[in-house]
């Protein structure tokens, strides 16, 4: 089991951002399913949009400088952990760049060093957005973490993901030809970052380019990492049924609004949704 001290550290901070109004929650309804196997999460949003969803137009750089109040600590001189500013999960932690990257750009040895440095500590599921087209909201680079206790779920499509990793028939899956996986490796040379080294071979297995000489991917993907693989899949689009869809929805959460066709969702399962957003 893991300290989880920077988990803790997380939720300390949350409530006293809250008293401040530095973190607003979003409030949300969970979608109570009759179905004993389910593939997704499904919520309903209460609270207002927030605006940096909604509006068009330049936006100013939310991470430069970032809001002191949300900061819990820094990570490796050259990231810094800090909160979500509007989490539907208290202790929903953001890992950016604390310079300027780009987050369409190749991501660097330094990146994974810097989710390994958190992982050590406190673990859950990570992912990123590489691009608006992938879900992202802002063009910094930054990952992202929700905590996860031993004893809980990872996400609704964890197990899915697994039967992907261990090469069972997924034959009937209208999205695994778009998803590269591979298992995370606790035995190697500490000097060797693992997770970048799967990093590059699944770009190089999906085709997104050649991080020497492409300048940036040719193509937005998510990633999603947990304690046990980290998984690539590639993008065309952030929209399905009024969905936005980003690392979180191949994980199986979905935020349902009044523009979502949740009845698809309910219906036919997480896959309906998805098969639309990869490429």
């Amino acid at each position: 089991m893991k300290s989880q001290i920077i988990w803790t550290k997380a939720l300390q901070i949350s409530r006293k951002a809250v008293d401040s109004g530095a973190l607003i929650p979003l409030d949300t309804k969970k979608y109570k399913t009759n179905k004993l196997c389910c593939d997704y999460e499904l919520r309903f949003l209460l609270s207002p949009i927030p605006k940096y969803l909604v509006e068009y137009g330049p936006k100013s750089n939310p991470f430069i400088p970032w809001d002191s109040r949300l900061e819990i600590q820094s990570i490796n001189n050259k990231h810094t952990l800090i909160l979500n500013k509007y989490p539907v999960q208290l202790g929903h932690m953001l890992l950016i760049t604390n310079e300027w990257k780009p987050q369409n750009g190749w991501l660097n040895n330094d990146d994974f060093d810097a989710i390994k440095n958190v992982d050590n500590d406190t673990t859950g599921l990570w992912f990123f957005n590489s691009s608006k087209e992938a879900g992202a909201s802002q063009p910094h680079r930054h990952f992202q973490l929700l905590p996860r206790h031993h004893y809980e779920s990872i996400c609704p499509r964890y197990d899915w993901f697994c039967s992907l990793l261990n090469n069972n028939d997924n034959t009937k899956s209208l999205i695994s030809h778009c998803i590269s996986i591979k298992q995370r490796n606790y035995n190697i040379d500490t000097n060797t970052n693992d997770l970048y080294n799967s990093y590059k071979s699944m770009i190089h297995e999906m085709n997104l380019g050649d991080i020497d000489l492409d300048s940036k991917p040719l193509k937005p993907y998510n990633l999603i990492i947990t304690s046990e693989w980290i998984a690539l899949i590639t993008r065309k689009t952030d929209k399905s049924y009024g969905f936005s869809i980003n690392a979180l929805g191949f994980a199986g959460y979905f935020l349902g609004t009044k523009k979502s066709d949740v009845d698809v969702l309910i219906k036919f399962g997480a896959e309906q949704i998805l098969k639309d957003v990869i490429d």
